[in-house]
């Protein structure tokens, strides 16, 4: 579905949509950290934000570009989360879209912007002006790779796709970049997701789409339970295709709705993979839960142990450290009903560890993705959630983090 020539076309492969990512020297690095997504034809726009109730400066502007319903533009910035910055944040955040605006020709209110990296700092405005100038002048629909690399902090790589299907009997293209590796944690992460299409849908219905979708996908994935500031997923919809107008949930509302979940899934997964040191892709499947609440709050325990999470990285099959987060979810369960197995392997069931053959658990330890399954046997309803294990390099990257 994803191929590796639209993968790096990125947020520009849909119709008419254009990308840059340019060097501000906002970031020590000084590598990539300011990028443009910019469609002229004015889009549709979504947006989901991160809950913490200490958010950002940005995330308060976009979301009020967001209730506008339409949007032209996505500025974004890494190096610098304007996170606890006050006044003088809001008002360079603020600033932030009107130059973007003044340089792109469109209304302030049509520029969502984002950041990330440390927080408590201040956004250089000069730096970031010059850059934002210098990225609007370097706009192309091969520039989604650049506009990656520029929202990444600590990521090993940036995260994107790109797809096509047909609406309507019109070839309707989807786009996305994100960043996301620390503080990733349900209800949105220290993550950016920038989702470009040129389908033509009603903005309520892509609104409800991606809320509906962020719920199994975005809110699903876990590397170290903490909650970032900045978090969003922003989609853009520009109705370049030329398709029927989208209006109800009909045929072509499912086969939109399918395909953005398919991204937003794929992206999950890469960001959970390339958590901060880690060298396990843990997958966490709950059945038989009898809520879809209580199936993510078993998985979520189990995701955000670090006993578990250690386990992991050392290849320990300690089951122990499993069971004993499901025994301490808040979730009412049945340890006698309920069965653990690492891979297809039981190791816990009927309230006592399984009888298993040590070498072929010792397989499925040492691989670098591993399932978890967990049946409670009460009900009927499953969740999955995507997380990472705990190695020395997560330690040593957030010792050194702020420094």
């Amino acid at each position: 579905m994803f191929s590796e020539e639209h993968r790096l076309a990125g947020v520009a492969y849909p119709e008419g949509f254009t990308a840059a990512g340019v060097r501000a020297g906002i970031k020590k690095s000084g590598n990539l950290d300011v990028a443009v997504i910019y469609t002229e034809k004015e889009a549709a726009v979504a947006g989901v934000f991160t809950q913490n109730l200490v958010a950002a400066a940005p995330v308060h502007v976009s979301k009020v570009v967001v209730n506008t319903g339409t949007a032209h533009a996505i500025v974004a910035n890494a190096g610098c989360a304007n996170a606890c910055t006050g006044e003088q944040g809001l008002q360079n955040a603020e600033k932030t879209a009107s130059v973007a605006a003044q340089a792109l020709n469109c209304r302030q209110d049509d520029v969502v912007v984002a950041s990330t990296g440390v927080i408590g700092v201040n956004l250089d405005m000069e730096k970031m002006e010059a850059g934002i100038k210098n990225a609007v002048s370097k706009l192309s629909r091969e520039g989604s790779v650049n506009a990656g690399n520029a929202i990444v902090t600590t990521d090993t790589y940036s995260k994107a796709c790109a797809t096509e299907i047909e609406i309507g009997g019109k070839t309707v293209k989807f786009g996305a970049i994100a960043k996301g590796s620390g503080m990733i944690r349900p209800n949105m992460a220290t993550m950016l997701c920038f989702i470009t299409t040129d389908a033509d849908i009603e903005r309520n219905l892509l609104q409800n789409a991606l809320s509906e979708i962020a719920e199994v996908t975005f809110n699903m994935i876990s590397v170290d339970g903490d909650m970032s500031t900045n978090d969003m997923v922003i989609v853009l919809a520009n109705g370049a295709a030329g398709n029927p107008k989208i209006t109800e949930k009909n045929s072509d509302y499912e086969k939109f709705y399918s395909t953005l979940k398919n991204i937003c899934t794929e992206l999950s997964k890469k960001i959970a993979s390339d958590g901060e040191g880690a060298t396990k892709f843990l997958t966490i499947n709950v059945t038989g839960a009898e809520t879809f609440k209580d199936a993510k709050q078993v998985a979520m325990s189990v995701a955000n142990s670090p006993l578990v999470k250690t386990a992991f990285f050392g290849e320990d099959p300690n089951w122990g450290r499993v069971i004993c987060a499901v025994g301490y979810s808040g979730v009412k369960i049945i340890p006698e009903k309920t069965v653990v197995k690492f891979g297809n392997i039981p190791v816990y069931e009927n309230g006592l560890g399984a009888k298993y053959d040590a070498n072929e658990l010792k397989k499925v330890m040492a691989a670098h993705d591993i399932v978890i399954e967990i049946d409670l046997n009460i009900g009927n309803v499953d969740a999955t959630v995507w997380s990472c294990d705990f190695s020395y390099e997560y330690v040593k990257i957030n010792g050194e983090y702020h420094t």
